[in-house]
């Protein structure tokens, strides 16, 4: 069930109306909520409803545990035990394929031909996104960070919440469980503010994503030796609008449809591509994750507490296991790999000219931004064959025949309105929270109208739902 659309219009328009009708009893619309999100992620594949109960009941259990132990090593214990249960469900579904693969294929390097057990196993939509929520929940019970929740449904809801369920953001116990303990309330601003996201992403997801994906992305991807270095280099730089559109969407109306219920979310992208660096690039782009890598990966391996080599190699280490978290192939992992060795050369670099500022702002950006597209090529290539063939498309110079004036609007455009202020859209929700009602029903209507009326037929998923 897509956003975009119009079961999922109806289905959440249900949820609204039934959930301020429980307002006052928020255990009962606590326990609504979690039914409809068990509803909204049966639409995908109700079998899988299961994981989702089994995994919120083993975090919450795990920290039940935590919490009641009187001894360091035995918490230490039970934090160990629940994040690697975490990773076994996560690694089972995602990787067991890819793990006997690689398997199959290094005893074949020593002629040791041989047939292992190879699963088909169906990949749970936002499993990852779920899984690092249930990690962070009983770590930071661990660490102090975050009160236990106060039942088994409060767990369950945070894990399962159907607006940030299937493609983030990853929103932290810490920020979600003191909001379920109370009774939300709904204010004008926070309605204004939920509605103009769901439309701005919708707008971005169904019209300007959508287009450059069907227009150009997808048939230069799929086959980049049919075509010459500008249809080439225009379907780069139109995947990096394409992808910041299509993810961005989606937290926008993450984040509006949790306000219209009541709930904030935290903001997942700020301006990525005008980042001076790799390092200020992911703090800019999909927030919730490179916090989670920073909290849970680099900082327990070390992070910088040990001298700039060591700093390095942990960061080295996190962009790979980041790469992998996006997939189970290689293109990810050499797509982390570039990632963290751009930013070991950005770290050697500050240590050789003394955190001087020898380039630009300006040059800076341009440089980060073709260092991120760069990454795009091995992040959307299927196969380390076809980045080759992208690549080697850069150098040959032939007539173009997908770049037209409307797709070069598209570029442009996406990424004019990349660069809005920071806080556009809730200034907009500001100066709009007065306007009488009728008035405010008609803009925003007109807006959803607008925008059907300019998007192309159908709706593609978004692309993070395979991570």
């Amino acid at each position: 069930m897509l956003f975009p659309t119009l079961a999922f219009a109806v289905f959440f328009l249900f949820v609204y109306l039934v959930s301020w009708s429980l307002d006052r009893e928020n255990g009962r619309r606590k326990l609504f909520l979690l039914l409809a999100s068990w509803f909204f992620y049966a639409q995908w594949d109700w079998r899988f409803v299961g994981l989702l109960i089994a995994s919120a009941v083993l975090n919450w259990g795990v920290a039940a545990l935590i919490v009641r132990s009187d001894r360091a090593g035995r918490r230490k214990l039970w934090v160990g035990l629940g994040v690697a249960a975490n990773l076994v469900i996560l690694g089972f579904f995602k990787y067991y394929g890819f793990f006997v693969e690689q398997a199959v294929d290094l005893l074949a390097q020593f002629g040791w031909e041989r047939d292992l057990p190879l699963l088909q196993v169906v990949l749970p939509v936002g499993i990852s996104f779920f899984t690092f929520q249930g990690i962070s929940y009983v770590v930071d019970v661990y660490r102090g960070k975050t009160a236990p929740a106060e039942s088994l449904l409060d767990v369950m809801l945070l894990m399962s919440f159907f607006p940030h369920l299937v493609a983030g953001p990853i929103v932290r116990a810490s920020d979600l469980l003191p909001q379920f303990a109370r009774v939300p309330r709904l204010t004008r601003e926070m309605a204004t503010h939920g509605l103009l996201l769901i439309v701005w992403g919708l707008f971005k997801k169904t019209v300007i994503a959508s287009e450059l994906a069907t227009r150009l992305v997808d048939p230069v991807f799929f086959d980049p030796s049919a075509y010459g270095a500008i249809d080439i280099a225009a379907a780069v730089y139109a995947y990096a609008v394409q992808i910041y559109c299509d993810f961005s969407a989606y937290s926008d109306m993450a984040i509006g449809i949790a306000a219209l219920l009541g709930y904030s979310f935290p903001r997942n992208f700020d301006q990525p591509y005008r980042a001076a660096s790799m390092q200020a690039f992911w703090r800019r782009w999909h927030i919730s994750l490179s916090s989670w890598l920073r909290d849970y990966l680099y900082v327990p391996l070390g992070g910088g507490r040990k001298g700039l080599w060591s700093s390095c190699l942990n960061v080295m280490i996190t962009m790979l296991l980041g790469g992998l978290w996006h997939g189970a192939a290689w293109t990810f992992v050499a797509w982390g790999a570039l990632h963290g060795g751009a930013q070991v050369v950005e770290r050697l670099g500050r240590a050789v000219v003394k955190d001087r500022k020898v380039i630009p702002t300006w040059l800076g950006v341009l440089i980060t931004f073709h260092v991120v597209c760069l990454g795009w090529i091995l992040f959307r290539a299927e196969t380390f064959d076809l980045a080759v063939q992208m690549l080697v498309g850069l150098g040959r110079f032939e007539a173009f025949s997908l770049v037209t004036p409307f797709v070069l609007v598209l570029i442009v455009g996406g990424l004019a309105m990349h660069g809005l202020p920071p806080r556009a859209i809730e200034g907009l929700a500001e100066r709009l929270k007065t306007a009488p009602s009728p008035t405010l029903g008609v803009l925003i209507g007109a807006a959803i109208l607008l925008v059907e009326a300019m998007r192309p037929e159908g709706v593609a998923p978004f692309i993070y739902f395979q991570f």
